[in-house]
């Protein structure tokens, strides 16, 4: 590289988790287990941001954990509490209602650590949870999700034509990985295929995207 004159490009970084201070934060239960024998019984969560061009939207994202399925994402541009909170109300849409006594498990970030957030995680019946201050490791399952879901939407992309153009994007990847993507944990079968083939609860996310 260095002979034929070739830089590496790097993006830039962007700090997505801004900690509110005078919130307190919920204890982390998790203790990074990413394992669960049955639904609804614990989602992990992260954000990021879609930098291309002139836009950089921020995507909220809910993995379940026990079949990698997303049940729920957001998309803001700034960042804005309700970022956290409508993530939580579309999984408990896409799950029916079915998850009284769930686990949110998040970083400590302003807009999971907000009012709206919790408010609406304890209208569902979903128990907080947050990871420590600077450890992805913690959040790994959301964060790895987010790592795969920004080199499908984003790679090979230098811009976008208007702010509609990443939602869109966003909607079609989600779709594609709910109910086309093989999954490594999951015999090499989307999360919607494995769910119905051993005949557990139904989702309600499929037919909406």
């Amino acid at each position: 590289m260095r002979v034929n004159h070739i830089v590496g490009r790097h993006l830039k970084k962007k700090r997505t988790t801004i900690a509110n201070s005078t919130a307190p934060p919920a204890p982390d239960l998790v203790i990074r287990d990413f394992n669960a024998d049955a639904l609804n019984t614990g989602w992990c969560a992260d954000s990021t941001y879609m930098a291309v061009g002139t836009t950089c939207p921020y995507a909220a994202m809910a993995i379940g954990i026990c079949l990698r399925l997303l049940v729920g994402w957001s998309i803001a541009d700034p960042v804005c509490t309700s970022l956290a909170a409508d993530t939580v109300e579309m999984a408990v849409a896409a799950r029916s209602g079915r998850v009284n006594g769930g686990v949110f498990h998040t970083d400590r970030g302003s807009h999971y650590s907000s009012r709206a957030c919790a408010e609406a995680c304890s209208s569902a019946g979903v128990r907080r949870r947050m990871s420590a201050v600077g450890s992805s490791a913690d959040k790994a399952l959301a964060a790895s999700f987010n790592a795969t879901f920004k080199r499908g939407t984003l790679q090979g992309r230098k811009g976008r034509l208007d702010e509609r153009e990443p939602r869109l994007d966003a909607f079609r990847w989600h779709h594609r990985y709910n109910t086309r993507r093989p999954h490594s944990r999951l015999r090499q079968r989307s999360p919607i295929v494995f769910e119905n083939a051993f005949h557990l609860t139904p989702t309600t996310l499929a037919p909406a995207a």
